[in-house]
């Protein structure tokens, strides 16, 4: 059974950091690329950032870029998204998706954890 787990969410004030996790299981983590997205409330589930199987290929957001780093440590099956200069308009709920190179049907996603920022 897959499972994508997601931690590090919180509460955060404007500026601050924060260092989401997503440890995933029941896969094989190699043969996936992994997704960052996230949504906020009244808002559709938009695409933050994504990176490729082995970590040489990265994308992100607009909304984003320069502030977040996606990372991936295929050791421990785990995908890391670096959260810096908050601000409020990042708050969402926070989710991760594994997908599979090899078969149009290994999709997987994490249950999400919820960032807030506000002072």
């Amino acid at each position: 059974q897959v499972q994508l787990v997601e931690s590090g969410g919180g509460l955060v004030q404007p500026g601050g950091s924060l260092r989401l996790a997503c440890v995933a299981s029941g896969l094989t983590f190699s043969s996936h690329d992994l997704y960052w997205y996230r949504q906020a409330p009244g808002k559709e589930r938009e695409l933050v950032a994504n990176i490729n199987r082995s970590g040489g290929y990265t994308n992100y957001a607009g909304s984003v870029k320069g502030r977040f780093t996606i990372s991936r440590d295929n050791a421990k099956n785990t995908v890391y998204l670096q959260m810096n200069s908050l601000k409020p308009e990042d708050t969402a709920v926070y989710y991760c998706k594994a997908r599979n190179v090899y078969s149009p049907y290994g999709e997987y996603w994490g249950q999400g954890t919820q960032v807030t920022v506000s002072s």
